[in-house]
């Protein structure tokens, strides 16, 4: 039967997910990128039918996956273009009831997601949560450092209540698991499109239309222009390797409340703006190293799309980054100073063989990270949610990973 199909026997509908986040399309970022592909999937895949609710803004920053609702939120102080939805009000309490799920996936720890986690135990559904972000490595950046432990603590008691919790890696899990050790924790990761990301999208006549000489490597941020992903360290690196004598071309692709600042310190850098698309890939294609200094990200989508486009990865060396990356093999991974950023860019400048070196190996370890694979995985975490049924959803994922899967529906949902 085509993994389409949408009727089932013995009168199974289909999977209905209530999906509560905090930002699903109204600014665009990794965490939302990511789930709106995995609606996409349940839709394509096995015939769910998916009801998001979120924040919402006057301007979508794209079309959402499935049917987005919008609860009622405000704008989250030094940081307007982010949204805080204000809890669960009863009018979205009527909709998820008469939505009827059979499961709920919360995707961030605010109050929208603890008041969905309590109407879920009220429903009597299972409730699942995936960790994108890690707030409180936020504060530092807005001078909040203090309340670190207390914010971590709330996370870990907040998705310690949940029925599995999906990590982006492995070293998330197992602080998670050491925390809440009777919680069910599940990686998953993320994936990237070869078919967009990659190093056939570099064009000369693009970095010449960007006024970059094409005989000098150029260095390439992407991401939100936002304090924490370690725009200090970014722009004081360049200028380290600057006062060495360089003359570096950087590339900085994305936008954000910060980009006045970054452009102050940055005043020889292209800023090419948000970008998505084959305009996203084909710029970061044309770069040949790509600085993260962020010691903030979970998972790093933005490592994978460049390594999948066979950039020299220069990175802060810190878990996440490491469940990626492996320093001298296939990036430079760095002490989280910009003096050590600088002498990593300065080597790879002066260095073409190594940046095509380490290049070419971080293309070959991006191909482990395929999406429908990865996305498989979080229907199995759903199955395994609704009971009793990890072993026959675990045989149908493999039968369909060899063209035979019948309809993963029919597992997940025959005893409901």
């Amino acid at each position: 039967m085509d993994i389409k199909v949408q009727a089932h026997t013995n009168g199974a509908r289909p999977l209905r997910i209530a999906l509560f986040s905090g930002n699903y399309n109204y600014t665009l970022d990794g965490a939302n990128k990511s789930l709106n592909r995995l609606v996409s999937h349940l839709q394509d895949t096995i015939g769910a039918q998916v009801r998001v609710y979120s924040p919402t803004g006057p301007d979508a920053a794209f079309e959402p996956a499935g049917e987005l609702i919008s609860v009622p939120s405000v704008k989250i102080p030094f940081r307007g273009d982010y949204r805080l939805a204000l809890g669960l009000p009863r009018s979205v309490r009527r909709d998820v009831e008469t939505f009827k799920p059979d499961l709920i996936h919360l995707s961030a720890p605010d109050l929208l997601g603890s008041a969905a986690l309590r109407f879920g135990r009220k429903l009597k559904v299972p409730v699942v949560a995936s960790l994108h972000t890690l707030f409180d490595t936020y504060l530092d950046y807005y001078g909040l450092g203090r309340l670190q432990p207390l914010v971590r603590r709330q996370l870990w008691k907040f998705y310690g209540a949940c029925d599995c919790v999906m990590v982006p890696t492995e070293a998330i899990g197992e602080e998670l698991r050491a925390k809440n050790p009777s919680t069910p924790v599940r990686t998953w990761a993320r994936g990237v499109d070869p078919e967009l990301f990659n190093p056939g999208r570099r064009s000369q006549a693009w970095r010449l239309s960007q006024g970059f000489d094409s005989n000098r490597p150029v260095i390439v941020f992407l991401g939100r222009i936002v304090m924490e992903k370690g725009l200090a360290a970014f722009a004081e690196a360049i200028g380290l390797i600057e006062a060495a004598g360089h003359a570096p071309q950087v590339l900085v692709i994305g936008d954000g409340p910060a980009r006045a600042w970054f452009e102050a310190r940055l005043p020889g850098a292209v800023f090419a703006g948000f970008l998505s698309g084959e305009a996203l890939a084909t710029a970061l294609a044309s770069g040949d190293i790509f600085l993260n200094p962020s010691t903030t990200e979970t998972f790093g989508n933005v490592n994978l799309e460049a390594m999948a486009c066979g950039l020299a990865m220069v990175c802060a060396d810190a878990p996440n980054t490491r469940a990626l990356l492996r320093h001298g093999r296939n990036a430079r991974l760095c002490v989280d100073q910009p003096g050590a950023y600088a002498e990593a860019l300065s080597e790879l400048i002066l260095a073409p063989d190594t940046r095509a070196r380490l290049g070419a190996e971080a293309l070959e370890r991006s191909a482990a990270y395929r999406w429908s694979e990865i996305l498989d995985e979080v229907i199995e975490v759903y199955v395994e949610a609704l009971g009793g049924r990890a072993a026959a959803t675990a045989r149908r994922l493999a039968a369909r990973r060899h063209g035979a899967l019948a309809d993963l529906q029919a597992a997940g949902l025959a005893a409901l």
